[in-house]
């Protein structure tokens, strides 16, 4: 079954992704199984989205409870989950209103349209360019491909859209250097993931935030895949005290539905009107029930907490590994976002992983990422770690 499942797959879905040789059927907290009854231990949790595991009963039930109801009407018309996730995503942070969608990428569209329209409101259209981060990830669109930071992402889709530019992350100077009269908002992600895990020095984002508000332009936080408790706070900019006027999210904001959000302060949101922008599928009620309880669980279970101990329990375990094995140059990363550098390619790990039980990605080539269930027990880390160190020492 499993090669016949394979075969149909190759031959009928777009060949987008290169997938690895295992079929997944089910899934349960931490860990996985492929339709050969193998067990793998989940350290990619669908790329940072299934923050609170797999078929999590809260979760499962609010999905269940609300297909039964209510799954779809257009957005021309209030719905209760969508109002209730909208003011308790609000009463979690800086922002004052949201816009849902369906993904990251178009979480990041709205960004990106809503500060160009913010300043052509105001009077100011010259003010549509915005400055993003060399090795950032926003997006496959074809905007926010524009605003990513990698050419590997760009390539092949020339002309991309104009008006964005790129600073090295964690060089203030440089930043302060490409915004000029032109500039309508500097957008970056607190750690880049797709980059490699790259954490920001201590004061970064303080000073990009002070930046901005120097030349009257806008701080938009790609939080797609380090929000919802990834790094150890509900959101990772809350680290650092950081307040910006555009937030995106995603990926783990429903535990694996899809969903995007956009959350913006009330000055910066008023210039999304009626007719502004929209979204047929964006805060569906069957989406949103599930989103609100993803969030519901994670401030009743103090997830984000649990997230930056055990976090720091993985990170120490991993520089106790840089120690014992010279192949490792750097650990990275922050709560439950980790990276391992190695001194060359780590494509091959990933496979050698799979097979011993545990499923990582690979970043840059030479890093890989960890990002599990923040339910994830130590025993499961030093699980991972005892193959790592077998691997790494071969």
């Amino acid at each position: 079954m499993t090669d016949t499942i394979m075969q149909t797959a190759d031959r009928v879905i777009a060949a987008t992704y290169k997938r690895f040789p295992i079929v997944l059927e089910r899934g349960e907290g931490t860990a996985v199984w492929d339709t050969q009854g193998r067990r793998y231990t989940d350290f990619v949790s669908g790329i940072a989205v299934c923050n609170l595991g797999h078929a999590h009963p809260r979760i499962a039930e609010a999905v269940a409870r609300q297909a039964r109801q209510l799954v779809h009407v257009s957005n021309l018309y209030y719905t209760l989950p969508q109002t209730e996730l909208a003011d308790l995503l609000v009463a979690q942070c800086f922002a004052d209103r949201v816009f849902f969608c369906n993904s990251g990428a178009e979480a990041n569209e709205a960004a990106i349209k809503l500060a160009r329209k913010y300043f052509k409101d105001k009077g100011q259209p010259e003010r549509y360019r915005i400055v993003s981060m060399e090795q950032s990830f926003h997006g496959r669109t074809m905007a926010t491909l524009s605003a990513t930071g990698q050419e590997k992402i760009r390539a092949g889709y020339d002309p991309v859209l104009q008006g964005f530019s790129f600073v090295p992350f964690n060089d203030i100077e440089a930043l302060e250097a490409a915004v000029d009269e032109g500039t309508c908002a500097v957008m970056l992600e607190p750690i880049q993931g797709e980059g490699g895990i790259r954490c920001p020095a201590p004061d970064y984002l303080q000073q990009v935030r002070q930046l901005c508000n120097r030349h009257g332009i806008l701080m938009i936080l790609d939080e797609i895949q380090t929000g919802m408790s990834r790094t150890g706070a509900l959101f990772a900019h809350q680290h650092e005290g950081v307040t910006p006027d555009i937030m995106t999210l995603a990926k783990a904001l429903a535990n694996g539905l899809p969903i995007g959000a956009m959350l913006a302060t009330e000055k910066v949101a008023a210039a999304f009107g009626p007719g502004a922008h929209a979204s047929t599928f964006g805060g569906t009620p069957l989406v949103t029930a599930a989103a609100l309880e993803t969030l519901r669980t994670m401030l009743d279970e103090q997830i984000p907490r649990r997230a930056a101990e055990t976090g720091v329990y993985f990170r120490q375990a991993l520089e106790g590994l840089k120690k014992r094995c010279s192949h490792i140059v750097e650990v990275r990363g922050r709560g439950l976002l980790l990276g391992v550098q190695l001194d060359g390619p780590a494509d091959d790990l990933v496979a050698v992983c799979m097979q011993k039980g545990f499923l990582v990605n690979c970043v840059q080539g030479d890093t890989l990422r960890f990002a599990p269930p923040l339910i994830v027990q130590k025993e499961e880390i030093d699980a991972l770690i005892a193959c790592l160190e077998v691997i790494l020492k071969q």
